[in-house]
């Protein structure tokens, strides 16, 4: 069983129909009331966008070294970037919205048939990082679903309904796996490593699909849709289902919040590619916040490593200075992933020289 899927979260409420119950006059359940997203300043976003690469550019000779650099510089000053011009088709993408929006608009009978199966993996219908009953929790419901390598997809956890579903889930994981792979060239060409490498590191694709839930909240700030984590991935493509906004990002001390551009994949660098990057590239940490109005609705896909490699900063990036990071297993690195409830950067923190 692949490490990115390997998991275990203990049952709780589901949030949608939670907030559907909650009436103006009863309170956000204690366990869900997070006094400390209000502590930490959000900067004011007039002036504050994230980079924008464009595929498009990036891969036409006459415009592909500008863009590069442009590429290079986001992964360093940011982990993140929106991706634009990234020829994956409109209409897999709209008709993919869709059925994800009608899938959550289901009674709740009908998702619970996808419902977690505590098999020892997160995939499936629920909630994630839940290991204990006093633990605080997520204003959020998820679909958790391995999609590639084939081999460690279990149907049983891909709706049937939308009848479209399963067939919009497999092309997209395609075109996101030769995003994923053409992003590596680039970024491996930055760091001056040969893309083989990164092919290596990154065979067979590892790549899991979870699609995000978070209803509105009429006391929006006592919750957080998400709690401020950073991907134990290399690489994670966020697609806005719908226009509700509410992803945040952590960068010089404060929140800043991501004004996602229409049909662009908000791409961000995971914890893999700090260490392999020997901290040139940095994962950033980043969460969801939540709004009276509207739900907000978004897919993430995260592309891993090979589950058998040893995480270490790439020999050819340290040249002749030191390792930042010390060594660990793969395997390892995510059975403390999931130990530490998605506390910050803990993890990345942990393995620091």
């Amino acid at each position: 069983m692949h490490s990115q899927c390997v998991g275990y979260s203990l049952p709780v409420p589901n949030v949608q129909a939670l907030a559907t119950s909650i009436n103006k006059s009863s309170l956000v359940p204690e366990r869900y009331v997070r006094p400390e997203a209000k502590i930490e300043p959000v900067a004011s976003t007039d002036d504050i966008e994230l980079p924008v690469i464009d595929l498009a550019k990036l891969i036409d000779q006459e415009f592909s070294n500008e863009e590069a650099s442009k590429l290079h510089l986001a992964c360093q000053e940011w982990g993140f970037f929106q991706l634009v011009n990234h020829g994956v088709p409109e209409d897999l993408m709209e008709g993919l919205k869709v059925d994800i929006a009608e899938f959550f608009s289901k009674p709740l009978e009908e998702k619970m048939a996808y419902k977690q199966d505590n098999d020892g993996t997160i995939q499936g219908y629920g909630q994630v990082f839940v290991l204990s009953e006093e633990q605080k929790l997520d204003w959020s419901d998820m679909l958790y679903t391995m999609t590639r390598p084939i081999v460690l997809r279990n149907m049983k956890y891909w709706p049937t309904s939308p009848p479209t579903f399963r067939d919009n889930i497999d092309r997209f994981s395609l075109e996101l796996t030769n995003l994923a792979s053409c992003l590596w060239n680039y970024i491996a060409k930055n760091l001056g490593v040969a893309p083989e490498v990164f092919a290596q590191l990154f065979k067979d694709h590892p790549q899991a699909i979870r699609f995000n839930y978070y209803p509105p909240c009429l006391e929006p700030d006592k919750v957080v849709g998400h709690s401020p984590h950073s991907d134990a991935t290399g690489i994670s493509f966020v697609l806005h289902v719908n226009d509700v906004q509410g992803l945040q990002i952590r960068k010089d001390g404060e929140w800043i919040t991501v004004s996602a551009l229409p049909n662009a994949f908000v791409v961000n660098l995971g914890d893999i590619t700090e260490i392999l990057s020997n901290g040139i590239y940095k994962s950033v940490e980043h969460r969801v916040m939540i709004i009276t109005e509207n739900a907000r609705i978004s897919l993430a896909s995260f592309h891993s490593p090979d589950n058998s490699i040893m995480l270490r900063p790439l020999p050819e990036v340290i040249g002749d200075g030191k390792p930042n990071y010390g060594s660990i297993s793969y395997q390892d690195f995510m059975k403390a992933y999931f130990d530490k409830q998605l506390e910050g950067k803990s993890v990345v923190d942990m393995l620091k020289l």
